[in-house]
């Protein structure tokens, strides 16, 4: 039985073994400085050149720049420094530039905050402008073409991170080039590596920024593509570094791990091709369908990748299945990692016109290239139990607490880590555990053990009902224990505020024990 079924590779990937072992060797044995002269910098530099040639024949990017850097975040950032500045300059000497810059309305939020950004402190006072999408998520072609002779910039993706859509590449150069834009044009391409066709060099594309930590590389490694001929300023100055591209030592365990997934990509023997992946997205969306029913997918599958399914079901907010999925063993999310924790509609399904309850329910599920056919068949059981979780009655709401909410004394010490929970219960081995997940969790989860200990499971919601069991002189110490530690910490202080004096909670929950 696999314990955590990882359907979240969107956000990020496990590291392949291969580029673990990679980046150990350059930590360990190819240490040297790849701008020292000596043996050991000779080799580091061999290392790293090696990686860079790699990356040319995936990337079918032959001539141009292409530097490696932090990951895609940095590589916007200077693709949009050296799109302004040579706006900047062009304005200087009276060539014509445009004055639009034109960011898809699907965008990461990393590219329409860094033009903003730039622009302002640039300067250069240029319009932003959005490009609209269809209502299969794809820029409107119509509304580029009006806009065409203005522009400045271009900035799309190649596949949305939310959905999955893929892009009109294609389409987009042809509108540049049959009017004759002057625009410069930045294609995130973050979900492309591995999974889209990219031959960079014949393409009109200026820049196209990549995150290794995307697929099975470590995070803090990336490259940035740019195009023979395009305006350059770097963002970093310093050493000279990168061919004074970009400054500072290289992170060389980075390059060495991105670089052992750049091989396994060109070698073709390590991650699974299109058609597999398309087909075990079939299979999911398949077991999704039956599990949950009146579920809707917002993406069509022919305009999306193939790793990726986008969801909604209506009536059961996104937040709801998330937590059903997660004490299933299996990560999903609701949209874009780094606008996790703020709890908004998704402005990708927004822009694409969707209905309300689509866009504020919708789960991401995506697959990464090393998902085996073990881990595919757990996630279909699993989908199955969680469907027939969600047909059980709703989870009452949780009833507020009788007395005052404690003060700072007495809340002192009622939250334990995972260490300070295993001595506490050692310490206590008369207490009660209690799992205060609601029954459609605990139904797809089972029964909890910590330390040793089964947990009772009471639902938070039935909490107040229990609390008189719980109080009175002989009282038994408690610690309350869930999924992420919000509710079992809400748990305790209404135990405490009802004069249970030891009564606690397990920080973090059982992602931390």
């Amino acid at each position: 039985m696999i314990t955590e079924i990882y359907l979240d590779a969107n956000a990020t990937s496990p590291v392949l073994p291969a580029a673990a072992a990679a980046a150990m060797a350059a930590l360990q044995e190819c240490f040297g400085n790849p701008s020292s002269s000596h043996a050991s910098g000779l080799r580091a530099r061999a290392l790293r050149e090696g990686a860079r040639a790699c990356a040319r024949r995936v990337l079918g990017a032959p001539s141009g720049r292409l530097m490696f850097n932090s990951g895609a975040t940095e590589g916007i950032q200077t693709s949009v420094l050296s799109a302004l500045c040579a706006v900047r300059e062009r304005r200087a000497r009276g060539e014509a530039c445009g004055d639009v810059v034109l960011i898809g309305a699907t965008e990461h939020k990393a590219v329409s905050e860094s033009l903003a950004h730039w622009n302002r402190l640039l300067g250069t006072g240029l319009e932003l402008r959005v490009l609209p999408v269809d209502g299969d998520g794809r820029h409107r072609l119509d509304v580029l073409r009006a806009l065409a002779p203005r522009l400045a910039f271009v900035c799309t993706m190649a596949a949305n991170n939310e959905t999955g859509v893929v892009s009109d590449l294609d389409g987009i150069a042809a509108v540049l080039n049959e009017t004759a834009s002057p625009a410069l044009w930045m294609v995130d391409c973050v979900q492309a590596l591995g999974k889209l066709p990219l031959q960079l060099g014949a393409s009109r594309i200026d820049y196209a920024p990549f995150s290794g930590h995307k697929l099975h590389a470590p995070k803090g490694i990336g490259m940035l593509y740019v195009r023979e001929g395009a305006p350059f300023t770097p963002l970093i100055c310093g050493g000279g570094q990168e061919d004074n591209q970009r400054s500072g030592t290289e992170n060389m365990a980075g390059i060495a791990a991105l670089g052992a997934v750049l091989e396994a990509l060109e070698r073709g023997d390590t991650f699974l091709g299109h058609g597999a992946l398309q087909a075990w997205r079939a299979r999911l969306a398949d077991a999704l369908t039956l599990a949950l029913p009146g579920i809707v997918f917002n993406a069509p599958p022919a305009y999306a990748l193939p790793t990726t399914l986008n969801f909604s079901v209506p009536g059961v907010a996104s937040a709801e299945l998330l937590d059903l999925f997660d004490a299933a063993g299996m990560r999903v999310s609701a949209g874009s990692a780094c606008a996790a924790s703020k709890a908004a509609p998704s402005y990708v399904l927004d822009a694409m016109g969707l209905p309300a309850w689509r866009s504020a329910s919708a789960v991401r599920l995506s697959i990464g290239p090393l998902l085996d056919e073990a881990a595919l068949e757990q996630a279909c059981e699993r989908i199955a139990r969680c469907g027939a979780a969600l047909a059980m009655p709703a989870p009452a709401p949780a009833a507020a607490p009788a007395a005052a909410q404690p003060d700072a004394a007495l809340e002192a010490g009622m939250e334990l880590d995972a260490i300070a929970a295993r001595g506490w219960l050692a310490a206590h081995p008369d207490a009660i555990v209690v799992d205060v997940r609601d029954a459609r969790e605990h139904s797809v989860a089972g029964q909890v053990e910590l330390h040793g200990r089964m947990a009772l499971n009471v639902p938070l919601a039935s909490v107040a009902e229990h609390a008189a069991a719980w109080l009175g002189v002989d009282a038994r110490p408690l610690l309350f224990v869930c999924r992420s530690g919000a509710r079992s910490a809400r748990a305790a202080r209404t135990l405490r505020a009802l004069g249970h004096p030891r009564a606690c909670s397990l920080a973090g929950g059982f992602a931390l024990a």
